[in-house]
């Protein structure tokens, strides 16, 4: 059998919970919905929580939120999926990055510090900035707050990675550092709502427009009603939303897949560690958890330190395949897409991000994920490596 990536696990409680939920007066929107979004603010320790069809709706809508339009910019970094970066292009914005820290991996705050002392100067400051949880480890986000409070940006974490990790053992999500945090749930990642996202705030007023921008921009509660004048089953659109929506029959499997998170993120932290112990000979490079972090290991990525192992890469991986080991590549640097191609950026313009590019592949790691298969995918990478 093939070994992937990544994979979902999928108990028959699941199962139950969403065959229950389609045997119900409600499919689409129901009760389920407000539920899973309790829970994830009760277990992220946030006010509100807003959930979405995907991390993507999740992050458009944030950036609506916060007012992000025409002639404003966003930074994100290159290391992650287009969305983090196309949220801003969605809303008219133009986007720009700041390079990763090469041992994190995560953005580098001293070159954001220093690229807004630049744009400060030529008044071309961010509206918002987008940190990314590469990998499931949480950002340095205490540091990035205080440029915020001197810049005047706002922050939106992208957190699709890191449901459940820990910085200061407080969880990723709580908005204490930030003004919205986003999570994917996405088969490969934490739990899974098939496809799905949520974004987390601390500010009623976001949670208000989140609120909107998910379903039509259409008001319901009468009490936030412009025409006061209205009958029993009148509503309003307030504005030009979209329909983002997660169903109940998504939620019911959110909120079963939730119950076993730390078991989740056990397993995956006992896995990364069965790794860093079968590979720490070698001439590879391992993320940096920072001091005080959890990471929820959405990812166990390596980069290769020697030459002609950074030059064999395509080899390495295609020797993998053949092996029935399959293995990912995050990420291909968001500026060295055609589409950013054509906006303007250029090869080098963020080169700790395009070395990781070249030298990077991530190992399979999910929950059902055996020891003894990672025994085996160790010994394989080993036998090849020494071979080239």
């Amino acid at each position: 059998m093939i070994i992937p990536y990544g994979k979902h696990k999928i108990y028959k409680q699941d199962i139950n919970q969403v065959v229950k939920t389609l045997k119900s007066n409600f499919l689409t929107q129901g009760p389920l919905t407000t539920e899973f979004e309790n829970k994830i603010s009760n277990y992220c320790k946030s006010k509100y929580s807003v959930a979405s069809n995907s991390a993507t709706s999740s992050l458009h809508i944030s950036c609506l939120a916060l007012g992000l339009k025409k002639g404003h910019a966003l930074w994100t970094v290159p290391n992650t999926f287009v969305a983090s970066a196309n949220c801003g292009l969605y809303c008219g914005a133009s986007i720009d990055f700041v390079d990763i820290d090469k041992n994190n991996l995560n953005i580098d705050v001293e070159k954001l510090e220093l690229k807004l002392i630049k744009s400060k100067k030529t008044n071309t400051l961010p509206k918002i900035i987008v940190t990314v949880h590469f990998a499931g480890q949480p950002t340095i986000q205490e540091e990035i707050y205080k440029l915020s409070k001197k810049y005047h940006f706002k922050i939106i974490e992208d957190a699709s990675h890191s449901l459940g990790s820990l910085r200061n053992n407080e969880r990723v999500g709580n908005c204490k550092y930030s003004d919205i945090t986003v999570f994917s749930f996405h088969p490969v990642k934490m739990i899974t709502t098939i496809e799905g996202g949520i974004a987390t705030t601390n500010s009623k007023k976001i949670y208000q427009l989140l609120k909107l921008y998910s379903s039509h921009g259409i008001q319901k509660d009468k009490k936030q009603f412009f025409n006061k004048k209205n009958h029993s089953n009148y509503y309003e659109m307030q504005k030009l939303g979209l329909n983002y929506r997660m169903s109940d029959v998504q939620a019911a499997l959110g909120i079963s897949q939730l119950s076993k998170i730390e078991r989740f993120i056990s397993k995956r932290n006992y896995l990364a560690k069965l790794y860093k112990k079968n590979l720490s000979h070698l001439p590879i490079h391992f993320q940096t958890i920072l001091d005080n972090n959890l990471s929820s290991y959405h990812l166990f990525t390596i980069n290769f330190l020697e030459k002609r192992h950074i030059q064999s890469k395509r080899k390495i991986i295609d020797q993998l395949n053949k092996k029935k080991i399959n293995v990912g590549v995050h990420y291909i640097p968001v500026h060295l897409h055609p589409y950013y191609a054509e906006l303007g950026f250029k090869p080098n313009m963020f080169p700790v991000a395009e070395q990781h590019y070249k030298s990077t592949i991530s190992l399979p790691i999910f929950y059902e994920l055996k020891k003894q298969q990672v025994l085996y995918i160790s010994f394989i990478l080993e036998k090849i490596l020494k071979k080239l």
